[in-house]
């Protein structure tokens, strides 16, 4: 099944023609995360792929001027937003999806393991019995291989797990959406010691997307700078990550990834976001409802983690 479904991936982006598709990327440097706007020429129907919402962590104050930035360019360009799409779900940022769709409509799709995520999160944040965790929170659950359409621009889904269950590549015309699952080539990969992540289906996830037309255009979710790279970038091609990947190019086996993953995760700390973004974004981005006394609360939970 899994091979059937690659071969369609790489059908679809083969029948496109190079660049046929617009791509617009927002990029936000608090969370050094890439938002996509991508949009139908013809139609003018658009996705929206991981949005922002602005989230002060020392005060606990939202606001929109990422997801604004957005809305003004979707507006200049006379596009309809049919879909609000997440790759998974994050836990750098908080998601602006719902304040995007009550903006400009659109339907919320994520994979479906997110209720696997909502399983886990929802244990860990005590969520309570109003949390239902099945993933009703979004309009859409894409399962690997579900094909859907942007105005006339053919679209489909992978499931590349491994930095979470849920994780989700967008085939979308010529370009692929890779979410965190790959980052620039000289900078490697993403982590896999979040809870329901897995070094080793990292790697063959990455296998998966680097079997792709090595022209395909993929399109990552965050960048950091590498050492000795002064601007940030987040378009490469899946030959540029086979050749010069510094952690998965042609040639590392499983093992010798698995090893150097797990090693250099056990380094990392946290993300500085991790606790209000995952308890967000596992509820589609939608935030926790208030309490009696009408204000919303995010939790922390101590020494569990």
């Amino acid at each position: 099944m899994s091979d059937i479904i690659l071969q369609k991936a790489r059908d679809l982006i083969s029948a496109s023609p190079a660049g046929s598709v617009p791509v617009k990327a927002f990029f936000d440097e608090a969370t050094f995360t890439v938002s996509y706007v991508v949009h139908d020429p013809a139609t003018r129907q658009a996705a929206v792929i991981d949005s922002v919402l602005d989230y002060d962590p020392a005060s606990g104050r939202t606001s929109f001027a990422s997801a604004d930035a957005i809305i003004a360019h979707v507006r200049e360009q006379g596009l309809t937003v049919e879909w609000l799409l997440e790759t998974h779900a994050h836990a750098d940022h908080l998601s602006a999806a719902p304040y995007l769709q009550g903006k400009l409509g659109g339907k919320l799709a994520i994979g479906a393991e997110i209720i696997s995520v909502q399983n886990i999160f929802g244990k860990l944040f005590n969520a309570g019995t109003e949390f239902v965790r099945d993933g009703s929170d979004f309009d859409r659950l894409f399962q690997d291989g579900d094909e859907f359409q942007i105005g006339s621009l053919k679209a489909m889904v992978l499931h590349v797990p491994g930095h979470t269950p849920a994780d989700l590549a967008y085939v979308i015309g010529d370009a692929v959406f890779a979410g965190d699952t790959l980052f620039m080539p000289d900078y490697g990969t993403a982590r896999a010691d979040f809870p329901g992540g897995d070094a080793r289906q990292l790697f063959r996830s990455i296998r998966r997307l680097m079997s792709l037309p090595q022209t395909t255009r993929l399109f990552l979710c965050h960048d950091y700078k590498a050492p000795g790279r002064d601007e940030y970038r987040w378009e490469t091609t899946v030959g540029e990550e086979r050749k010069m990947n510094v952690h998965v190019h042609d040639g590392v086996s499983e093992d010798e990834f698995v090893a150097m993953r797990q090693a250099r995760d056990a380094t990392l700390a946290m993300p500085r976001l991790i606790m209000p973004s995952v308890q967000v974004n596992m509820r589609g981005g939608h935030l926790p409802p208030p309490e009696e006394n009408g204000i919303r609360y995010l939790k922390i939970p101590l020494d569990a983690v």
